[in-house]
């Protein structure tokens, strides 16, 4: 039986699931995952956090997860608390969940692409229709266009991306605060790349204290090098999280996740101590790459999308030939790469100059 054979609902025909390929390849850049193995007393800091938690697993975990949620908010700073903090499976589960509460029939979310191709994904899957401001050809948004946008569809959720994926760019605090300011609806900040921004770059978790509509996303995939254990988190008045809790299934972080994640943030400076590392990668190929007369976003994250080509997926081919995997973003002409180790970026800048040959 083919799958348009089921009683899919109407918006889903047609739709793929999103992925990214997963191809065992000497060099992997093309997910944007922290490159750095967990180190060892991390690893002896969350193994005996976890073991600790074992002998219960006959008992549900704390529903609230509430011991996790006040270390989120300490890590976060801001004045904020465990109520202003609310975790689950990775930041596509909080996303999905704001969607659940304040989306839905009849209800529309606005995004402003190239963004995160989740976004208008978890807003088809949840019944709330979407729509798409679109950025100018450079990829930038400014307050005019945003707020123009917000004023014609009148969204019930709209999403801002900073730094943005796929272009890598933090979004100006002017566009964030100026939307925050014309929505009737809620707004979400996805903030995923937050910690590789470069020095001096705001964070909208300054504006949450103005704004209580204002959402923002979070996820230790990231910066905290654990895409493996699946934790994101949220920032956001203490209605937020209670409305959330709403649409929220019972128990739905498991206690050794929480576990798992509690430790790691108390070790934070360690985990921390690689984003330094990969920002320098990430400016040494953003030069490389221009030196190279190649078109490339400025990047607050720990990727760089560059372009120039007649020719991208070419290009993205005859890189996986040369063992180095980066990602098709499917813009015209365009690549992205992830920024890792010095050898990581050594065997990439190779592989691109016999790509381009």
């Amino acid at each position: 039986m083919d799958l348009n054979d089921l009683p899919l609902r109407d918006e889903l025909r047609g739709m793929r699931p999103y992925g990214a390929p997963q191809l065992d390849v000497p060099v992997r850049l093309n997910t944007n995952e922290n490159s750095y193995a967990v180190p060892d007393v991390v690893v002896d800091a969350m193994a005996k956090a976890v073991q600790d938690e074992l002998r219960d697993l006959n008992r549900y975990p704390d529903r609230d997860a509430v011991a996790l949620r006040t270390d989120l908010a300490s890590y976060l700073g801001h004045g904020l608390s465990a109520a202003n903090t609310w975790a689950a499976n990775g930041s596509n589960e909080i996303l999905q969940q704001l969607l659940q509460v304040f989306g839905g029939p009849g209800r529309t979310a606005l995004g402003f692409t190239p963004a995160y191709s989740m976004h208008p994904l978890i807003s088809v899957g949840t019944g709330t229709r979407w729509v798409d401001g679109k950025r100018a050809g450079d990829f930038s948004l400014s307050v005019e266009h945003a707020v123009a946008q917000v004023r014609e569809h009148r969204p019930d959720v709209v999403f801002l991306c900073s730094p943005n994926n796929p272009t890598g760019t933090a979004m100006p605090m002017d566009v964030i605060e100026a939307v925050a300011a014309e929505s009737t609806g809620m707004v979400i900040v996805d903030e995923a790349y937050a910690e590789f921004a470069r020095p001096g770059t705001p964070s909208a978790l300054t504006l949450l204290s103005a704004y209580p509509r204002l959402v923002v996303s979070r996820t230790m995939s990231k910066a905290f090098a654990l895409a493996g254990a699946r934790l994101g988190y949220l920032a956001a008045d203490p209605a937020v999280v209670d409305a959330v809790q709403l649409v929220r299934l019972p128990y739905h972080l498991s206690a050794l996740t929480q576990a798992a994640a509690r430790a790691a943030l108390a070790c934070a400076d360690t985990l921390l101590g690689t984003v330094e590392a990969i920002k320098e990668q990430r400016d040494r190929i953003v030069a490389e790459l221009r030196t190279r007369g190649l078109a490339v976003a400025d990047s607050d994250a720990n990727f760089v999308l560059f372009g120039g080509f007649a020719d991208s997926a070419g290009v993205w081919r005859r890189m996986l030939d040369h063992g180095v995997l980066i990602r098709d973003v499917g813009l015209p002409g365009w690549l992205r790469v992830t920024a890792g180790t010095p050898e990581e970026t050594d065997a990439f800048l190779a592989a691109l100059d016999r790509s381009m040959s």
